[in-house]
């Protein structure tokens, strides 16, 4: 298992850090900077918005469904058949909760002209998800991983047409972004759901009452988890909207978009370790196989990672904002030093909060994000009014870092993971020791750049010298026969 989910986690990884930070750096980035803060943020505000009742389109089925398959592949068939029509049905009645929802906070026509196209661009993306969940519950691994960059590939190619081709006199329209999305997705959806109608061997759909009652069943506790977690994940910018005075809640939650855009792509890297680890948990749980080496690689290469990008990130905040943005620099980078020191707990959630799905441990998971959820809305409505922006940034950190901390406890004990104190000392040696780094290279050389690349190098020997990273080790399980 070690060697499968290493050999594609490097596939995975390579083809996501070739395309989308070219997307989020040259094509969202240059949207905001085109259209401004203020215009992003009234986009933005109603992209998160579409996020919060996402559940209604998914009803956890894809998170079911790629455990499911991934223990019961001769079901893929019989599933796909009817679990397509009732996601047409439950696309009807997000539509109709959310728009509901947007003509009851008060949103203005323009908004809600907005919010119909991104809900068909919400239905669009988790088709696409569910699509990729029976490619990856099958553990093709390497269709899902060309899969998971393909409508990037093609909103670069249609975005960069609009924004550098000349092809219009009229400025970039932040409207032209979200069609561009449309168009993305739907050719990502099309070809995703050839290569499962022939993996499945489908001949027609197959409406059955009692599956449909069964799948919500069964998928029930996922889709309530998925919705507590989207609203203490997505409602920050709604919640600086709605808290703020009219133009100033646009303004602001431009200026949140700004600095979570990095945070967004962290978050992008460490959800591709997630896709790979829940088919794979979920296996070896079926096949009471030990997950205690799986984890621990999973979380020693996370935790390398996103404590390099956090403490990096913090320290240069204002140079990587400016590197970005024209306008509101040095409120975004206030935002941003923040929101990234929030992506260590992102990304333990992404091993331990998976390996309790995987586990089907969806109780104490939905109690964990509910209360999550009540934290960040308490804090966003004593801190927003105060701080604006950054009272949100902090309601997001301590958000995180509490239910990161109580899921890996819970998970450890759970699975009687044995405490390796000297492997837990090398941890709290590397996140020390690249905090000096950090700080003692960024007083060396007059470029920055230099300095951040200098801090990133000497961060990754420090974690080879503490044996974190084991090159030969890796090499190892590479060559291995070790087999399903």
């Amino acid at each position: 298992m070690r060697k499968k989910f290493l050999s594609n986690l490097i596939l995975l990884l390579f083809l996501n850090l070739l395309v989308k930070p070219f997307w989020i750096l040259g094509i969202d980035r240059t949207v905001q900077n085109v259209v401004g803060a203020e215009d992003y943020g009234f986009y933005y505000v109603v992209f998160n918005f579409s996020f919060l009742f996402n559940i209604l389109l998914d009803f956890g089925i894809t998170n079911y469904n790629n455990r499911n398959i991934a223990q019961h592949s001769q079901l893929l068939n019989k599933h796909f058949s009817g679990i397509v029509i009732i996601k047409l049905l439950l696309a009807v009645l997000y539509t109709i909760i959310t728009f509901s929802f947007g003509l009851l906070i008060g949103f203005s026509s323009d908004q809600l002209a907005l919010l119909g196209i991104l809900c068909f661009n919400q239905f669009l993306l988790s088709f696409i998800l569910y699509l990729r969940s029976n490619i990856s519950g099958l553990l093709l691994f390497r269709t899902d991983s060309f899969l998971s960059i393909l409508d990037r590939i093609l909103m670069i190619i249609i975005c960069g047409i609009l924004l550098w081709g000349h092809i219009s006199s009229q400025p970039f329209q932040i409207s032209w972004f979200v069609y561009a999305q449309t168009a993305a997705y739907f050719l990502t959806a099309f070809i995703a759901l050839l290569i499962v109608i022939k993996k499945a061997a489908f001949k027609k759909l197959n409406w059955n009452f009692p599956f449909f009652v069964m799948i919500i069943k069964q998928s029930f506790p996922f889709a309530i988890l998925v919705m507590l977690m989207a609203f203490y994940n997505r409602i920050d910018p709604v919640m600086i909207e709605r808290l703020l005075p009219d133009g100033t809640g646009d303004a602001e939650a431009g200026i949140y978009a700004s600095a979570y855009r990095l945070l967004d792509a962290g978050n992008m890297i460490a959800f591709l370790f997630a896709g790979l680890l829940l088919p794979l948990f979920a296996k070896m749980i079926k096949q009471k196989e030990s997950v205690d080496q799986i984890v621990k690689l999973a979380f020693t290469l996370l935790i390398i990672l996103s404590s390099i990008v956090a403490i990096g990130c913090h320290f240069y905040s204002y140079e990587l904002m400016d590197l970005m943005y024209k306008e509101h620099v040095n409120q975004s980078a206030e935002v941003f030093e923040i929101l990234m020191l929030g992506f260590v707990a992102i990304s333990t959630t992404y091993v331990f909060g998976t390996l309790l799905t995987a586990n089907g441990s969806l109780k104490v998971l939905n109690i964990v994000a509910a209360g999550g959820m009540l934290i960040n809305l308490l804090i966003n409505l004593i801190l927003v009014p105060r701080l604006q922006a950054v009272g949100s940034a902090y309601a997001s950190l301590i958000t995180q870092f509490s239910t990161a901390i109580i899921q890996a406890i819970i998970a450890i004990r759970l699975f009687k993971i044995k405490a390796d104190y000297k492997y837990l000392t090398a941890l709290v040696i590397f996140v020390t020791g690249v905090l000096i780094i950090t700080n003692f290279t960024k007083q060396l050389f007059e470029n920055w750049m230099l300095n951040f690349s200098l801090m990133i190098f000497l961060s990754i020997f420090l974690a080879l010298v503490l044996k974190l990273l084991n090159i030969k080790g890796f090499i190892q399980i590479l060559r291995s026969k070790e087999t399903m």
